[in-house]
């Protein structure tokens, strides 16, 4: 069966209830059968942070994704030879998956910085660009050559929430509430394997 599938790209440390809405609005209306939260080992471009092992991430996406219509999680980019570029990725889903069609989900400041990608030519020969609106969005789309292109689609109703991974991991080091901010089986999971804690 082929299938339309967006792919959300991210090291997920931890993963978030932003992350699930975002998912879940690309699921629901930009036309795919499923969106993946794909757990990447290491961004190129963000090397000065050591990341919570592979498989914790992967179990804590999964955990966040459990029961949610349409999202899934995938770790099959941990196993690629890294570092790990984005072409790269989809190059290799390309030929392991090629009944299917893969849509890139990214947000607004990835849009701006795209032409810096490695080969980004041929990602969008091969795959559509879903693009959510980011802090700044309309300065990010002023400042990329890409807005406007016929593979790239401006989802400017996607929910802007205003939470992030580093903001959890620094209120758990500090012991403070996230209750409100992740699933409760993933602060679970957080707190059952001491992740973030000083």
């Amino acid at each position: 069966m082929t299938m339309h599938i967006g792919c959300l790209f991210g090291t997920f440390d931890p993963p978030h209830n932003g992350h699930v809405a975002l998912a879940e609005h690309m699921h629901r209306t930009c036309g795919l059968d499923q969106v993946w939260l794909v757990v990447t080992p290491q961004n190129p471009f963000k090397k000065d942070r050591p990341l919570s092992p592979d498989a914790h991430r992967l179990a804590m996406v999964r955990l966040a994704v459990q029961g949610k219509d349409g999202l899934m999680a995938s770790g099959f980019e941990i196993d690629l030879p890294r570092p790990n570029y984005t072409a790269d990725s989809l190059r290799f889903m390309r030929h392991r998956w090629p009944d299917h069609r893969f849509s890139l989900i990214i947000g607004s400041d990835n849009l701006a910085g795209f032409h810096t990608w490695k080969d980004p030519e041929d990602i969008l020969e091969h795959h559509g660009l879903l693009v959510y609106p980011r802090e700044g969005f309309k300065d990010h789309l002023a400042a990329t050559i890409y807005h406007g292109h016929p593979g790239v689609r401006i989802v400017a109703d996607a929910p802007l929430l205003p939470i992030s991974s580093t903001g959890i991991r620094n209120d758990l080091k500090d012991w403070r509430s996230v209750d409100d901010r992740m699933a409760p089986a993933v602060l679970s999971y957080i707190r059952q394997h001491r992740l973030y804690n000083p």
